[in-house]
């Protein structure tokens, strides 16, 4: 069965999260976005597991599925073209905090769990070890190796995926916060690791140019901080709809489960150049070193994006690819596309009539991305949005890169293109 799967989001007990990442927004937004397997985020805040395990029941083996009582009075909401089934997994960020290597590291990673046996065992630990009751991502003294460690000894079926790892502030190899080998970071328990999540800022050709990734396979999911942006990346699975089965895809080289991933354009990402963002410095590596890492406006330094700390720690040209690599294709979320063909904001009354609409006549987001026929798109949203998602298909869009902590900006139509591209198909 193939199915897409996000599985890093956060809940509404996270700082910094909408009010509205409860089960039954998720559930919605999911067959939106034409989604399977949504992670739960945050199951080790007391809460909000409290809350999971009163709303949420078993589903096959290790997923789960929100009761009727609560998913019917959704359900009426949900457009037919995108009813679907929603399954849920137990999952949780944890920010590690810790002097490592004669340095202080800023790691985050994502536990996910089969069980809620597992999730409590993990919660109880944590809960010995820091303050778990503040923040559903809490920030813990903790080194990600120990952190691993827990995981393991929970249960040995839990998974253990180093978050967004080139982010600079907070990850694995992050510029800032992180080590320049995964091995320095988990040290005797890095076999255990065997899948890493790429971030919004970098794609997998950059991950493949590392030698050392080469025994990771390689995810990508949203880290959603409201439903909204569910599915911005997301994984492409081809198996049993079961937590073994996405366990397998992931840990054995031989299977084939992970048939790919969506992504990002890198550029669109919040850290894909250098820069600083209070002087509204936006660098290309090469500038960086010619300004010697300085800001020219400040003088102080600027933050290392991936795109610079990719290459900096790559050891193999651009197009090789990874020994565990999958195909991937770059998506631009609706609303975006949308926006740019009417020249408005994504979060307009426009664009969220228009989305609706497609999603009522068409089916969910990523069908409308990836498989509808541009001709029934035409039909039901006109000829800018058809060509919008035609040149996003493509790869013909333009980005002005993001950069400390500011997403990139898009531009799909150039000024006057709108209207010509209406006059010349309104001739044809």
């Amino acid at each position: 069965m193939k199915f897409y799967a996000d599985l890093h989001i956060h809940s509404k007990y996270s700082r910094a999260t909408s009010k509205d990442l409860d089960l039954e927004h998720l559930y919605l937004w999911a067959q939106y976005k034409g989604i399977q397997v949504v992670g739960t985020g945050d199951f080790v805040h007391p809460v909000w597991l409290k809350e999971l395990e009163e709303k949420l029941e078993p589903a096959g083996e290790g997923l789960f599925s929100l009761k009727d009582k609560y998913a019917k009075p959704i359900d009426a909401k949900i457009p037919h073209a995108c009813r679907g089934l929603v399954r849920f997994m137990l999952t949780v960020e944890i920010s590690n905090i810790y002097k490592r290597l004669d340095k202080v590291r800023k790691v985050h990673n994502l536990i996910w769990a089969p069980s809620f046996e597992a999730a409590r065992k993990i919660q109880a630990k944590l809960g010995s070890i820091g303050n778990i009751n503040s923040d559903g991502r809490p920030i813990l003294g903790l080194d990600s190796r120990d952190l691993l460690e827990i995981t393991l000894e929970a249960d040995p079926k839990n998974m253990f995926v180093p978050a967004h790892i080139w982010t600079p502030w907070f990850s694995a190899l992050g510029s800032m916060g992180g080590f320049d080998r995964m091995e320095d970071c988990f040290a005797d328990l890095t076999p255990h690791v065997f899948a890493v999540e790429t971030g919004l800022s970098s794609d997998p050709l950059m991950n493949w140019r590392l030698k050392q990734l080469d025994p990771y396979i390689l995810v990508s999911n949203s880290d959603a901080h409201s439903p909204s942006k569910l599915g911005r990346e997301a994984n492409i699975f081809d198996t049993e709809l079961s937590y073994s089965a996405i366990y397998r895809a992931l840990s054995d080289e031989n299977d084939k489960g992970l048939v790919g991933t969506l992504e990002f354009f890198p550029e669109e990402g919040k850290y894909h150049y250098d820069g600083h963002r209070l002087c509204h410095v936006r660098w290309h590596p090469k500038q960086t070193m010619e300004n010697n890492g300085l800001c020219s406006r400040c003088g102080k330094p600027v933050t290392v994006g991936v795109m610079a700390r990719v290459e900096a720690l790559a050891d193999r040209i651009e197009g090789t690819k990874g020994r565990r690599h999958r195909p991937y294709w770059n998506i631009i979320p609706l609303p975006e596309i949308i926006g740019e063909a009417k020249s408005v904001g994504p979060a307009s009354k426009a664009v969220q009539a228009m989305y609706l609409n497609m999603l009522n006549h068409i089916g969910s987001e990523f069908y409308i991305l990836q498989d509808a026929p541009v001709f029934e798109i035409r039909a039901v949203a006109g000829d800018v949005i058809a060509e919008g998602i035609s040149r996003m298909r493509k790869g013909d869009v333009k980005i002005a890169a993001g950069y400390d902590g500011e997403f990139g900006t898009l531009e799909i139509f150039k000024d006057g293109e709108r209207q010509k591209i209406e006059k010349q198909l309104a001739l044809f």
